[in-house]
């Protein structure tokens, strides 16, 4: 597979780019703490195979005090007692969601959810599940690059 840039969504949808721009802000400042956003945006990008964005949020969340630890078992997390269950909900309604076709996003994740969350947050939760996964696609579809941190690894 090319790794190679398909295009510039910047330069050629200006208008597409900030549309999607303008969401990324309201998830932002929706009031959703940071530590959930962190969770939502790295994991929906591990599933859907974003080097672009995991990159990105992986270094987000060590700015933000993650733990290394709380980063690197993010994508087993069902086998690490790391996560309590408030977080446990949340990546299960981050996975339903993200694999919809697949899930259909059965009651039973949103019940979980439920128990930890008020609506107000679940609507919250799931429009951020939602914008990193259309930023997801973006970045997979149009081969967006993240960038390489020093010398390449042998």
């Amino acid at each position: 597979m090319s790794t190679h840039p398909r295009l510039d969504i910047k330069k050629v949808a200006p208008d597409s780019y900030k549309a999607v721009f303008a969401l990324e802000q309201y998830v932002q400042k929706c009031g959703l703490e940071p530590r959930l956003i962190h969770l939502i945006k790295l994991r929906a990008s591990q599933i859907n195979g974003c080097a672009f964005c995991v990159d990105m949020h992986v270094k987000e969340s060590r700015h933000d005090g993650l733990s290394e630890q709380w980063i690197a078992l993010l994508s087993v997390w069902r086998e690490s007692p790391l996560y309590d269950a408030r977080e446990r909900a949340l990546l299960g309604w981050v996975e339903a969601v993200t694999n919809i076709a697949q899930t259909g996003i059965p009651d039973s994740d949103f019940e979980t959810l439920k128990a930890h969350f008020s609506d107000e947050e679940i609507a919250k939760i799931t429009v951020a599940i939602g914008t990193i996964n259309i930023w997801n696609r973006l970045a997979v579809g149009l081969r967006f690059q993240h960038p390489i941190d020093g010398p390449k690894a042998v």
